[in-house]
């Protein structure tokens, strides 16, 4: 089965392909270091995914083309370097929906059955194996940075800043301004996460990329009810990525980063960047959140204290998350849908009276039910595709998200 985008689309979307004068070995597979789970590990990189390609899209901007499942690399230690299709499908599902509620993701270019046979100790065996191309700004990862710092090789580092500002951050000509520039992306991308009620899973810094942007799906999730200890990996036993503290591991994240830099740039700097973080991720939270809720703002105070009395109310009384911002989007419950019986009770009343302060900016959905991919949809859609081949409620559920395919 393949998943993919005709010529027409492609060029209309990304723009025609544009070799960049041969300066990217094909293909490659990264090396780079990380902190997983807050062990530094300097024995990581690609074990399955090569980058093949580099062009521009229609602005001029970058885009890495690569793969994931084609094969081992150098850094696949005992993997197979493949993958499985419905780790396949899982990807080509997150990718899709989370572009279609206005979160900085890769795109999944085309999902393609192998016809190979695979061992994982996570999955019904056999599986089956799938390969998968994508497209992302950047592969460029913080343990990028943290290799070449590890190593001790600043000619290498200056040579990392001066590549991500040629073609990312045109201003970033020190270390401290690119770090405030990822600072910046970083705090959006988790103020996103947040206000959808994504659970990434593993933040590790190998998994966290320059360009703030969401990619390589593992165990992710999308939270039923909101529970700040929600966690998505079934080995992240102490909940370090519990939905809740994903943005406290984001500052810990951009400070390994920062760390890093420090080797070629000025500490008070670098520390006044990253002291920003806290500030850049609250006003991000604020945008995306009342966004969610298609209402204006009031004011940075006020509505940072609407956000945590509305995800208070959220966790007390165990509203179902996608239902929640749908029936409140551009003030519907302005128009009746109180009244229905499904919110009730003196913390509702406290947080409707607080939502009735805010103008609405927009119309309610049109749709009847929200759109969402929790872990039982998932499973539902996988069902049959395994049984029996049957692709339609997958192809379905695609069809559902219709925000166009676009890059941020």
């Amino acid at each position: 089965m393949g998943l993919t985008l005709d010529d027409a689309q492609w060029v209309s979307h990304f723009g025609r392909f544009e070799p960049l004068g041969g300066s990217l070995p094909i293909p490659l597979a990264q090396r780079y270091h990380g902190h997983q789970f807050r062990h530094y590990n300097p024995d990581i990189g690609d074990g399955r995914g090569f980058l093949f390609a580099q062009l521009k899209d229609q602005d001029g901007r970058l885009l890495d083309f690569g793969t994931k499942g084609s094969g081992q690399t150098p850094y696949s230690r005992q993997g197979d370097g493949r993958l499985t299709l419905l780790g396949g499908v899982r990807e080509v599902l997150a990718t899709r929906y989370l572009e279609h509620m206005g979160v900085n993701t890769s795109r999944t270019f085309c999902l393609i059955e192998t016809d190979e046979a695979l061992t994982r100790h996570d999955e019904p065996s056999p599986a089956r194996g799938a390969v998968m191309t994508r497209l992302q700004h950047s592969h460029i990862r913080f343990g990028t940075f943290q290799r070449q710092a590890f190593l001790g090789n600043t000619d290498n580092l200056e040579v990392l800043i001066a590549y991500c500002q040629r073609h990312f951050y045109s201003d970033a000509d020190s270390p401290a301004k690119l770090l405030k520039a990822v600072i910046e992306r970083s705090a959006d991308l988790v103020a996103s996460w947040m206000a959808v009620g994504f659970v990434h899973g593993v933040m590790n810094t190998d998994n966290m990329n320059i360009t703030g942007e969401c990619f390589d799906y593992g165990p992710y999730r999308f939270l039923p009810i909101y529970d700040p200890r929600f966690t998505a990996a079934y080995f992240d036993h102490n909940g370090l990525y519990a939905f809740g503290r994903q943005p406290d591991a984001m500052g810990w994240n951009l400070g390994q980063l920062a760390q890093s830099l420090s080797l070629i740039g000025d500490d008070k700097a670098l520390i006044a960047a990253l002291e920003t973080y806290p500030d850049l991720y609250q006003k991000a939270l604020n945008k995306k959140v009342l966004r969610k809720l298609a209402v204006d703002a009031r004011g940075h105070d006020e509505d940072a204290e609407f956000i945590r009395q509305t995800f208070t109310f959220l966790h007390q009384s165990r509203s179902p998350w996608p239902e929640f911002w749908h029936d409140w989007q551009g003030g519907a419950g302005r128009m009746g849908r109180e009244q229905i019986g499904t919110y009730e009770g003196s913390d509702f009343e406290n947080w409707l009276a607080s939502f009735k302060t805010y103008t609405a900016c927009d119309k309610r959905p049109d749709t009847e039910r929200p759109a969402s991919l929790l872990y039982d949809e998932i499973s539902a859609l996988w069902t049959p595709i395994a049984q029996d081949d049957d692709w339609s409620a997958f192809e379905t559920k695609l069809a559902s998200y219709t925000r166009p395919m676009s890059f941020s």
